[in-house]
């Protein structure tokens, strides 16, 4: 279906191109369409914060900005350049009818691939505009691309020459590297109840809550991790804030991503290039980690609150050379994340799962109210 609609935008440009314009004014809508994505991808995030904080088209709010900006500016700048273009200009037979269809096919690839964009922010079906993931084993480093990787081509070459907001101090390939495999992954599992957005203020990581996994961190079958060749078995202790139970109370692990950059790099941490780790588990006990796959739902209930938090300590496998800068949940939540520590001057374990009585205990010990809840978790795997 995405093929089919990249051919279908691209022969519509081409033939309107041929038939209606002139070389001149098709380059400059090639132009104009260069610069109204621009302002879409730079400001989208933006007008969609507003909305979603209004509580105006909550769950469209990415796909509806995405779309507005970029179709206000185009309009915009297009009639700029018909007022400032009233006489035609005929450069010849031969290069008008060349130049109208080679303009013509990069206009439909750069709108087709907007407009694949704007589909897969939207709060439907992953299916749509095409099935990026396998559903039951989505895999972030095989994604499966639409016909000319239209989307990819106007996400790839923004993320190169962006800056983010323009002002130099972010990087939209650090917020959002491999952003299409960012928004199929947050919406996933959204036909089967779980939204892709969320609260802006759903997540906090404290002081001291990145360090490396020590090296006597089993599985749950009782045996030692296996260290991976290449990679820093690394944990993030995540806080779930109260207003995760607002749409974060359901999510999937491939909802959750950690952005990583090089360790010799940028010392800004939001300008750069980054790099998407999903989550392979958390941590049961203390020293015992669940393995998981992204396809794995979990939810957190008001009763798994401890005070104004419910902490879950998840695992990312991080590249040798690398280091955890951001952490993201959902298609609207970021975080930065402190300098990782090792083990003994972590953040304490947060298990996910606890005896009931040994709550009941410490409640008795310490005089607690019957406010204090139960450190409970209930993880459904998703086959």
């Amino acid at each position: 279906m995405g093929s089919l609609l990249v051919v279908l935008i691209i022969l519509g440009c081409v033939a309107y191109q041929f038939l209606k314009g002139t070389l001149v004014k098709s380059f400059a809508a090639v132009i104009i369409s260069i610069c109204a994505s621009v302002v879409a991808f730079g400001y989208f995030e933006l007008l969609a914060a507003i909305l979603i904080k209004r509580e105006i088209l909550v769950p469209w709010a990415h796909s509806v900005s995405f779309l507005l900006l970029f179709i206000l500016a185009f309009a915009g700048l297009l009639t700029i350049a018909v007022q400032l273009a009233r006489r035609p200009i005929d450069l010849g037979l031969l290069p008008e009818r060349i130049g109208r269809v080679i303009c013509g096919i990069f206009l439909g690839l750069i709108v087709s691939g907007l407009l694949l964009t704007a589909v897969a922010m939207a709060p439907i079906s992953a299916k749509y505009p095409y099935q990026r993931f396998d559903e039951n084993r989505p895999d972030p480093e095989n994604p499966r691309k639409v016909l000319l990787n239209a989307d990819g081509f106007a996400t790839g070459w923004f993320s190169i020459i962006s800056s983010g907001s323009f002002s130099g101090k972010t990087s939209f390939a650090t917020l959002h590297p491999a952003f299409l495999d960012e928004i199929f992954l947050s919406r996933h599992e959204i036909d089967k109840g779980i939204p892709n957005i969320t609260s802006p203020k759903a997540i906090e990581v404290p002081m001291n809550g990145v360090w490396l996994a020590p090296d006597s961190l089993k599985g749950s079958d009782g045996q030692p991790i296996q260290p991976q060749s290449g990679y820093n078995l690394t944990i993030v202790q995540v806080a779930m804030t109260a207003q995760a139970l607002k749409a974060g109370r359901i999510f999937t692990l491939s909802q959750l991503r950690l952005i990583c950059k090089r360790e010799n790099g940028d010392r800004n941490k939001l300008t750069g290039k980054g790099k998407n780790i999903y989550p392979v588990g958390y941590l049961i006990t203390a020293n015992e980690l669940q393995m998981k796959k992204l396809t794995d739902r979990m939810e957190i209930k008001q009763s798994d609150f401890i005070g104004r938090t419910r902490k879950i300590d998840f695992a990312f496998y991080v590249p040798d050379g690398f280091v955890p800068v951001l952490i993201e949940f959902k298609q609207n939540c970021i975080e930065q994340l402190p300098p990782s520590v090792t083990a003994d001057q972590a953040s304490p374990a947060v298990p996910v799962t606890a005896p009931p009585e040994q709550e009941n205990t410490k409640d008795t010990e310490e005089d607690t109210t019957e406010d204090t809840v139960e450190n409970t978790l209930e993880v459904d795997s998703m086959q």
